[in-house]
C-alpha cells in the first residue's frame, strides 16, 4: 500500500513510526496476544531505558517500515504486533525480551532488525545469549592491557639479560677472576 493511499490523519502516525525506524539502532517485532495491560508496563521496564515497546496497527507499520528502508519486516507484521525501538544496546533489549518471554510465553519474538541488519526470532536470541556491549568492551580492554604487558615483558627481557649477565661478570671478577687467565708477567 502506497503512503499516498494513507488517510490524512493517519500520515503522521506513519511519519513518527518511519523516524522510530530510522533513529533505532535496532526494531525487534513481537507478538503480544495474551499478555495484560500490566505484564506490557512490566516488559516495557525490563527493556532498559534505551529502548521502547509500542503495540503497532501492522498496514500503517509495514508502510512505515518500508519508507524507512526495511522491507525485510512485511512477513513479521501478521496478527498482533509490537515492536520494541532500541537506540542504546541491542543485546540489553533483546535479553530483556527473551527473559519476559520465558516467564510469559504469550509474547513471542518473530524477528527484527539490528543496525540495518534483518534478524529472525533465533538470531535475536542469540544476540541475547551474548554479554552487554560494557562487558565486552571491559573484556577488550583487559585483553589489550595484558597484550601491552607482555610486549613490555618481552621488550625488557634481552635487556635484563644483559645486565644479569654483567652483574654476573663484575661479580666474577670482584671475586678474584676465578676462571679468568692471569696476566702474562714480564721475565
Amino acid at each position: 500500500m502506497a503512503r499516498e493511499q494513507v488517510a490524512p490523519d493517519k500520515i503522521a502516525a506513519v511519519e513518527e513510526m518511519t523516524n522510530k525506524f530510522r533513529d533505532s539502532n535496532a526494531a525487534v517485532v513481537t507478538a503480544y496476544t495474551g499478555l495484560t495491560v500490566a505484564q506490557l508496563r512490566k516488559l516495557r521496564g525490563s527493556l532498559g531505558e534505551d529502548a521502547q515497546y509500542r503495540v503497532v496497527k501492522n498496514t500503517l507499520t509495514k508502510i512505515a517500515a518500508k519508507e524507512a528502508g526495511f522491507d525485510e519486516l512485511d512477513d513479521f507484521f501478521q496478527g498482533s504486533s509490537a515492536v520494541a525501538f532500541v537506540t542504546g544496546d541491542p543485546v540489553e533489549a533483546a535479553k530483556g525480551l527473551r527473559d519476559f518471554a520465558k516467564d510469559h510465553p504469550a509474547l513471542v519474538i518473530k524477528g527484527g532488525i539490528v543496525d540495518g541488519n534483518p534478524m529472525s526470532a533465533a538470531d535475536i536470541n542469540k544476540l541475547a545469549d551474548l554479554e552487554s556491549r560494557e562487558v565486552l568492551l571491559a573484556k577488550l580492554a583487559g585483553g589489550m592491557k595484558a597484550s601491552m604487558a607482555k610486549a613490555a615483558a618481552t621488550f625488557q627481557a634481552p635487556l635484563t639479560k644483559m645486565v644479569r649477565t654483567a652483574d654476573a661478570l663484575r661479580d666474577k671478577v670482584e671475586q678474584g677472576g676465578a676462571g679468568t687467565p692471569a696476566p702474562a708477567e714480564a721475565e
